[in-house]
């Protein structure tokens, strides 16, 4: 249901948030959102400054991360009645060490978000059965889910695109997600990072976005933008702003990235208007 993003990325540009994470904690920032109420306030504040989808992270009672269905729940119903409908929320299936893609499937068939992200090592690793993961895509499809799936090297982009050429993905065109730089080892997404990933496939058959740990951030979401891509935003991937001093908030990154865009052709895209795009694409697919 994303083939119809291509086009649309002419004109437009998907601004996503991702707030918090899976590992951070207020001890890293004092401003990262844990809490429903937390999250609600801030995606109040991330819609004010351009962004039309939420990456969404919950935690449990010790602020740990969690694929629990209740909390997704409440948390997304914290985030409707402050934003209504006007973010798509995308739910993380993100494994952290602790679930098995047979778990990320079922947090995913038991909520049935309108859009999700998916690490393609993680749901289908290259020694898995491709027709497991290929019965899920066409369950999403029908459902009318939109999936995400994270790319974290060129493997998994050559991966990925013999994937989408054999018709895993029920989807011509599957959004890809690459992830530069990594939170663990804390190394630096860069520019060049970005361009070796997009040379290891034909980007120009199907939409992506980036998102970049460190410092490089804002730096790494320009260049994409330049270069066709989406970009996703957020303290889930760093806490400074472009001159190396900390963002005080979430909302500051993402006005950061609008104001050094500028005049660029490319507008921030609205949640109606992507919700749009993917309809007309799911109706042409069922």
């Amino acid at each position: 249901m994303s083939a119809a993003l291509l086009g649309f990325a002419d004109d437009n540009v998907i601004i996503m948030s991702a707030p918090n994470g899976a590992r951070r904690s207020q001890a890293d920032h004092p401003s990262l959102p844990v809490t429903p109420a937390e999250l609600a306030a801030n995606a109040a504040a991330l819609l004010d400054a351009g962004v039309s989808v939420l990456h969404l992270h919950v935690r449990d009672e010790h602020g740990q991360h969690t694929l629990d269905a209740d909390r997704y729940r409440n948390a997304i119903a914290a985030v409707e009645d402050r934003v209504g409908d006007s973010l798509i929320i995308q739910v993380t299936t993100e494994a952290v060490g602790q679930y098995t893609a047979e778990q990320q499937m079922a947090v995913v068939r038991e909520l049935n978000p309108e859009a999700v992200s998916l690490a393609l090592r993680e749901v289908c690793p290259v020694d898995s059965d491709e027709a497991v993961m290929a019965r899920f895509c066409v369950w999403m499809l029908e459902q009318k889910i939109w999936p995400q799936y994270i790319l974290y090297s060129v493997e998994d982009v050559e991966q990925f695109d013999g994937m989408r050429e054999r018709g895993v993905f029920a989807d011509e065109a599957p959004f890809a997600m690459l992830v530069l730089g990594n939170y663990a080892d804390k190394t630096d997404g860069t520019v060049a990072e970005l361009d070796t990933l997009l040379a290891a496939a034909d980007f120009r058959a199907i939409p992506w976005a980036v998102c970049c740990f460190g410092r490089h951030e804002n730096a790494v979401m320009l260049a994409a933008l330049s270069r066709g891509g989406h970009v996703r935003i957020g303290f889930e991937n760093n806490v400074l702003m472009g001159d190396g001093s900390a963002a005080p908030d979430n909302a500051a990154l993402i006005h950061q990235f609008v104001e050094a865009a500028g005049e660029h052709r490319r507008r921030p895209a609205p949640a109606i208007d992507i919700r749009a795009a993917c309809a007309q694409d799911t109706d042409k697919s069922l």
